[in-house]
């Protein structure tokens, strides 16, 4: 199959900006020129340095052997755009967060339902430390240590019910914690979703840390959720609500611009973004802004273990 490359003098995928970011920055610099009062962006957040609080965690069989993305790295450069459209947004403006107490309630298709605090899920499973291959949609990959423990151990602890055939992500909308949510490039919250096969599979992720401590702010704390076969949007971030449904969710990029994010988002790089090609990835804090761009591997190099979850689907339709 005939895989097409951007040409030498294209700009870097993650250099292009999504449409509606693009109309909200300019409708932002004109209400400015207008004289129109605009939030603050804010100081340099606490969690700009490395959290206090540690997070012991046993070594995963699922750890890649890749060269770690530095620290540094990974939690300044961030799409999390409850806190700001641009890369550097959500290290500077996420320190206000408040992460306890903290709780996320599960609910719908279950025999149990339940809220949670966050220390009583810290405690459901035995830690692990993930090392995972994570893919952005807009061309661009990190290799990150994660720590939590498969998704699946929450689900087991409430009991879904056979109507059950999807889960659906709910996460934190708050604007006076969250000054991005100003914006209308998105309808909050940020939803998200999976089929329950996905959710259960033990590559799925419910993280609380990174790097061997808690999750910063801006990483997505208290807990968030890893998908690492999936583009990194489908990982949702400071959750609040679990709920199990039986029809597929109105996830909020599918909803924003379903013809650019379908509901699976499984990195394919034979299928492109409408303005970029995903045949190639940039691997942050590694391969420099001239450097070689590496080729994007069949879900995200996890295929072994997750392609048995799409017998029979057309991957370049249900994208």
């Amino acid at each position: 199959m005939l895989i097409r490359t951007p040409e030498a003098f294209a700009p870097l995928p993650s250099d292009i900006t999504p449409r509606r970011v693009w109309q909200q920055r300019r409708r932002l610099v004109q209400a400015a020129a207008a004289g129109v009062a605009l939030p603050a962006a804010g100081g340099v957040a606490a969690q700009s340095g490395k959290p206090e609080r540690k997070l012991p965690a046993q070594a995963s069989a699922f750890n890649t052997m890749e060269k770690q993305t530095p620290y540094k790295d990974v939690t300044s450069y961030n799409n999390f755009y409850e806190f700001g459209l641009d890369k550097g947004d959500p290290v500077r403006t996420a320190g206000a967060l408040k992460t306890r107490p903290w709780t996320v309630s599960i609910e719908g298709a279950v025999g149990k339902p339940m809220t949670l605090g966050i220390e009583d899920l810290l405690k459901l499973a035995p830690m692990e430390e993930r090392v995972y291959r994570m893919r952005c949609v807009e061309g661009w990959s990190m290799v990150i240590p994660w720590i939590g423990y498969s998704l699946s151990a929450l689900i087991r602890k409430v009991e879904p019910t056979g109507q059950a055939k999807f889960v659906e992500f709910v996460t934190l909308n708050d604007s006076a914690q969250m000054p991005g949510l100003r914006s209308s490039v998105l309808a909050w919250p940020y939803v998200e979703g999976l089929r329950m096969d996905e959710a259960n599979h033990p590559l799925t992720l419910l993280s609380f840390g990174l790097y061997g401590e808690l999750l910063p702010n801006q990483n997505g704390a208290p807990l968030r959720l890893v998908v690492p076969w999936k583009y990194g949007f489908k990982s949702s971030k400071s959750l609040v609500k679990i709920r199990f449904v039986e029809k597929q969710p109105l996830t909020s990029w599918n909803r924003s611009a379903p013809q650019e994010y379908g509901f699976y988002s499984n990195v394919n790089p034979e299928v492109d973004h409408p303005r970029w090609s995903q045949a190639t990835e940039r691997r942050i804090g590694e391969d420099g802004f001239l450097g070689r761009k590496r080729a994007t591997l069949m879900l995200n190099g996890y295929a072994d273990q997750v392609a048995g979850l799409y017998t029979g689907m057309d991957l370049r339709r249900q994208f």
